[in-house]
This record gives C-alpha cells, structure tokens and sequence, in this order.
C-alpha cells in the first residue's frame, strides 16, 4: 500500500527503477511514429487502395514538390534560366526521384512552375523537410526580387513536420501551465512539485510502454497523437492529483496519523478517480473502431497515457505525499482537529442561491445551453486543403496561393485511376469525357496495372473538384473488367469525409453506452446516470455551437478537419464526466446520513473548488495546444478547454446541483438510498448552512 510506512517507500522505489529504462525508451518514441498514408487514410477506402496499387507502378512512395518562382512585375529571361539551373541541381538531392518537369511560364508571365518528384522513405515527413530544406537552399539564390516557394505535398509535408516540431514547446507551457494553477490553488511553493514529478514520471512511463508497444505490438502512432498525449496526461493526471490531494487534506484534519489520513482518503476518493480514469480508457479505446487510421490508432495510445496516469496518481502520488508529511502544504499546513470551513466559500453561496428556486435554475440553464447549440449548425467539417491547415501563413501556403492565382486551378495536383492494363485505354477515354476533367494523361503500365492520370479544371479541395471525383468514380466503375479504383489528394478528402461520417454514427453511440454502463455501475442508479448523460451531451452541443462560431466569426478558419466531431466528442464527454463522477459520488456518500438535497449542497460547498481548480488545469492543458501553429490543435485545443470551463463552472456547479435538489431521493432509484424519507427540501435560511462533514 502506498500509504504504509514502509509501502511508500517500496513504491518510490519501484517507480525510480521503473523510470530508468522508461526514459530511454521514450526518447526512441518518435523513431516509432508513422507518418507515411497508411497512417492517416481511411483504412478500407479507395483512395487508399490507389496508394497501393501505384506504388507498384510509380516509383515507390513518389511525391510532388511543386517549385513555384514569382515577380510581381514578370518574370524575366534570367528567371527562367534560374528555374532551369536549379532544376538540374535539385536532381542531386538525396531523394529526389528521376527527371524534373520542365519550368513552364504562367499566362500571365509573373510566375514559374516546375514539378519534382520525391521519394518519401521510411524517414516520413522528417524526410521531406531535409529535401525541401535542400532544395531552399537551390531556390533561394535568386535574383533580387525572384520568389521562391515550394508547395504540393512535399511542402506540405515539410512543413507540417515543423509545425509539429514545436511539441517540445507545447510540453513546457503545459507544465507551466500546471504549475501556475497549483500555486494558486494551494499558495504552496513545494506541494505543485509533487503533481509535476508525478506526471513527468507517469508521461515518460507512458511513451516507453508506447514505444514498445509501437515497436513489437503494432501499434500505429504518428505526431498527431504524440502531442495529445502529453496534453492528456498532464490534464487528466493533475485532475486526479487535486482530487486525491483535497481528500487527503480533508482526512489530516481528522487523522493525527498521515499514514492513516492517506489509507482513508484512497479509500473515500479512489472509486471515483478509477471510475473516471475508466471512462476516459474505455472511451478512448472504443476510437479502434474508427475507419479513420489517424483516429483509429490514437484510441489506444491514449487510452495507454491515461491508465499509466491513473497507476501513477494513485501509488507514486499517494506515497510521496505521505513520505513528505504534512510540511509540503506549508504555510497551510492541516491541522489535526480543526474542520475546514466551507460556510462562507463561494460554492457555499452559489449553493445557497440555487436551493431558493432550483426548478427555474435549471430550466434556465437548459434553455441558455440550447441556444448556443444553434451554433453547431454552422460547423464546417468536412476536411481542409493543406494551405488551410496552418494557423499562420508557411511557405508552402503562400506557394498554393500563388500557384492559384497564376496556374489553371487543377494543375500538378492529379487525380490517379489504376486499373487492369488491358482496360487502361477505355479507362482513359471514359475519363476525358467527363464533366470537369481538364487532361487525361496516356497511361502508363507496368505489369497487367496500369495508371491513368487526370487533371481537374477546378482547385482539387473546391467543391465542384468534389463533385467532379465522383462522377469519374461513377464512369469508370461502370467499365466491365477494368477494375478500375480512383485515387489521389480530392479522392482522400472524399473518402476520409466519408469515413468520418461512418465513424460518428458507430463510436458515438458506443461511448454513450459504455459511459452509462460505468455511471450506473458507479452509482448503482437509473435516474442520476440519466440526467448526468443529458447534461453531458447538452454541454457538448453548446460547446460545439459556440466553437463553430468562433471559429468561423474570430479565428476565420476554413473549416474543420472531418475526424474534429468525433474526437471533441469523446474527449470532452469522456473528460466533462469526470467533473459530474466528482461531485456526483460525494452526494450520494454524504446523501446516506444527510438526505439527498442537503448532501448536493454539502459536496458543492466541500468538492466545488478542487473540482473548478480540475478544470481550470485541464482547459490550460489544452489550450496549450494553441501553441502549435496547426488549425487543428488549435480547434481541438479550443474547444475542450472551453468545454471543460463550461461542464465545470456552469454545468456541474449550476445545472447537476440544481437538477438534484428538484430530483432529491430520486436520483438514486432504484437503489436502496431512494428509500430514504428524511429527504426534505432545504430552507432559504437552511442553504448557507453546510453540515458537519466530520461524520461518516
């Protein structure tokens, strides 16, 4: 036990030895990570089976860089040799696959285009930055004046590999952030200490498990779910921290003994922390079911960081806490035999408002949070075109833009249709005659494959490009024996909304159960695991409303990645629970002595800071990921923090209170507690009157 006297050491000690090889396996994890397609499409679609096929046509994993020179008043004779010069120079680059396309001259004579392959080896997208690095330095000696840029999916790549280098950042401002929130929670300069070692030690745990995981289990991991992980096992593991860390400090003001304060603190506040370390796994891991790789194999991952988080909160945390004493909450130390005293706090008031007219409370609250659902009706996430995946404005963007504004709007960026050799010519024929197609190139085979390559009239993310892969997928599924499959980047937007949707109407439904399942089990109710699941799904629609405003209206974003619903969902009803599971199980333990309503008003006065302090920590976690310049992060780091403010301050303190106070016993039926009759509504001049806490 990491309470016993000499357990606690045992444990610190297990954790020390643990924590060597751990650390040299964490470092490894980023040499685990997969960044190639297969880590990203949608598992079982089409555009993923082109990859595939081509692949054995094409030089292996081959890539456009789309080099784009620009002069505002034309470019001259020398530009153009420029781009011819570097195009023999780029071939010497490591990776870079066979002949460049010529350099062509925009129609209006202000910029150059020329294409270069490369081939992504197993290096990823770190890979395609060292080639795009290279080929800067080439472009970037240019006649004064001469713009250089280099767009498509190299440049996508590398610069999305920068944007996510930034995680090392996004780690510090996280412990920052943490560290903040405690000193002010607690006014300790030693007790943040102890939450922090914890954490760093359950995150490196967590990331060598990953990495071994990654390594010989096949995991699938990439630098989307490094970054949330960390976010994740700092919010959710200093959440758990604060719980057991009020509980314990309750307990010293009752036991002389801090071996024994921390047994009966563990014992008080462990099934609600277990029970919410479970929703959040359980939640996490049911993201296995996605089609989404990306979404798919971030579930387990995750899922991983917040057990090895729990394990460490409720050993490593426990034992280092009773092994300092009571001095680490210097210079508010508990003293044993003095009760703390809630009366006069602010959750004690806003207690005390509610139970005047709880009825109208609550109905208010509903209809305010119904009202910012409206928003949601404006989301758009139906996936983003690489130059609008950056929150600023990198090289490869301001490339895309130029190439835009200078180049026929399809062009470099191909549809790829592979199919039986045999077939290749009806294939492209069938093609050519489609509404929006602007080329169809002469097949190229190898084998009994082959691969048509086709050029759109429109921007390949616009919606008539969309419109016009569809209509290509209708014609050449329709020749018999060609066995002809539609690939490229329109076809992967297309197929990964397509997924997107499929994974919303299957995961979500499934969390909704197993959260119920783990609340009625926890409560051993019917009625309150209801409520909390209305409050929950009606605080995600609000937050969603409200997100899809700002971002539309503030941020001025394009839109929302397609995988953005599910994975704000289940993080914020698996976390916004969490906050509901906290004071909902200390009603019901102090409900046995003091009634249903009293108790409501008793665990708001004694559990509302911890739990406000809970959220304010985990809102700092993720919007922390605001720092990385990925609109992705950013709206996922947004709206959980935003979220989690809400279940926090609005819903869990305002709605679930006064919802119990109007429900009283019947919150808990069927269960025995339902039975009870000493369950009156509490007096106006009654509310401001917490009971003694010290009874058991």
């Amino acid at each position: 036990m990491p309470s016993g006297r000499v357990g606690k050491w045992v444990v610190i000690a297990i954790w020390v030895v643990l924590l060597v090889p751990a650390m040299m396996l964490a470092g490894k994890l980023s040499d685990a990570e997969q960044n190639d397609n297969s880590a990203w499409l949608p598992g079982n679609a089409e555009s993923t089976a082109v990859v595939a096929r081509v692949e054995k046509i094409m030089p292996a994993d081959a890539v456009p860089a789309i080099v784009i020179y620009d002069r505002a008043d034309g470019v001259t004779d020398a530009d153009m040799a420029k781009a011819k010069a570097d195009v023999q120079a780029f071939q010497h680059i490591h990776n870079v696959e066979g002949p460049a396309q010529e350099p062509v001259k925009s129609a209006d004579g202000k910029a150059i285009q020329t294409v270069v392959q490369v081939h992504k080896d197993k290096s990823g997208w770190d890979g395609l930055g060292k080639v795009v690095d290279s080929m800067s330095d080439i472009g970037d000696k240019n006649p004064a004046g001469l713009g250089f840029h280099v767009a498509g999916p190299v440049g996508y790549g590398a610069d999305s590999i920068k944007a996510f280098g930034g995680s090392g950042v996004l780690t510090t401002i996280t412990a920052l952030v943490v560290v903040a929130i405690l000193l002010l929670t607690y006014r300790s300069p030693w007790l943040p200490l102890l939450p922090l070692i914890t954490v760093g030690v359950a995150l490196v745990a967590a990331e060598g498990l990953i990495y071994l995981l990654a390594q010989h289990a096949g995991l699938v991991i990439n630098k989307q779910t490094s970054f949330i992980l960390v976010v994740l096992i700092f919010g959710a593991g200093t959440d758990y921290a604060l719980l057991l860390i009020s509980r314990y400090r309750e307990e010293l003001t009752r036991e002389e003994d801090r071996h024994k304060a921390m047994a009966e603190a563990l014992y008080r506040s462990g099934p609600a922390i277990v029970a919410s370390a479970a929703t959040v796994s359980i939640s996490l891991l049911l993201l296995m079911l996605a089609r989404l790789n990306s979404t798919a194999g971030m579930g387990p991952a995750c899922a991983i960081s917040v057990a090895v988080g729990l394990l460490a909160m409720i050993t490593l945390m426990p034992a280092l806490l009773v092994a300092c004493g009571r001095w680490v909450f210097w210079p508010k130390k508990p003293a044993y035999g003095v009760e703390a005293v809630h009366k006069d706090g602010v959750w004690t008031r806003i207690g005390a408002r509610i139970s005047v007219r709880p009825r109208l409370v609550w109905t208010g609250t509903v209809v305010v949070l119904l009202a910012l659902c409206a928003g949601v009706f404006g989301l758009k996430a139906s996936g983003l075109a690489n130059k609008d995946q950056f929150t600023n404005k990198p090289q490869m963007a301001v490339g895309e833009q130029l190439r835009a504004e200078h180049f026929p709007a399809g062009d470099g960026d191909p549809v790829y249709i592979a199919a039986d050799a045999a077939a290749a010519d009806r294939v492209k024929e069938a093609v050519g005659a489609v509404p929006g197609v602007a080329q169809v190139a002469d097949p190229i085979a190898k084998g009994d494959q082959a691969v048509v390559l086709a050029q759109l009239k429109d921007e390949a993310s616009s919606d008539a490009a969309l419109d016009t892969l569809d209509r290509i997928r209708t014609a050449v599924h329709r020749l018999d024996g060609a066995d002809a499959q539609v690939g490229g980047s329109t076809a992967i937007m297309v197929d990964t909304e397509d997924a997107a949707t499929r994974d919303d109407k299957v995961v979500i439904p499934l969390v909704l159960a197993v959260v119920l399942l783990i609340l009625c089990a926890l409560l051993r109710s019917i009625v309150a695991p209801l409520l909390l699941m209305a409050t929950v799904l009606l605080s995600f629609g609000a937050t969603l409303g409200v997100s899809s405003l700002v971002f539309n209206h503030l941020f001025h974003f394009a839109g929302a990645d397609a995988s953005f619903p599910l994975l704000a969902f289940v993080f914020l009803v698996a976390l916004g629970i969490d906050y509901n599971i906290f004071l909902v199980t200390r009603i019901r333990e102090d409900a046995g002595r003091l009634g249903t309503r009293k108790a409501a008003l008793s665990a708001l006065s004694t559990t509302g800071g911890v739990i406000t302090s809970a959220g304010v920590v985990l809102a700092g976690t993720f919007g922390a990921m605001g720092s990385l310049p990925m609109v992705f992060a950013a709206e996922l780091g947004f709206t959980v923090a935003f979220g989690v403010l809400l279940d926090t301050i609005v819903v869990r303190s305002v709605l679930v209170t006064a919802l119990t106070l109007d429900t009283g016993r019947w919150m808990w039926w069927p269960s025995a507690l339902f039975h009870r009759r000493d369950d009156a509504q509490p007096a106006e001049g009654d509310a401001g009157q917490v009971p003694s806490l010290s009874g058991r």
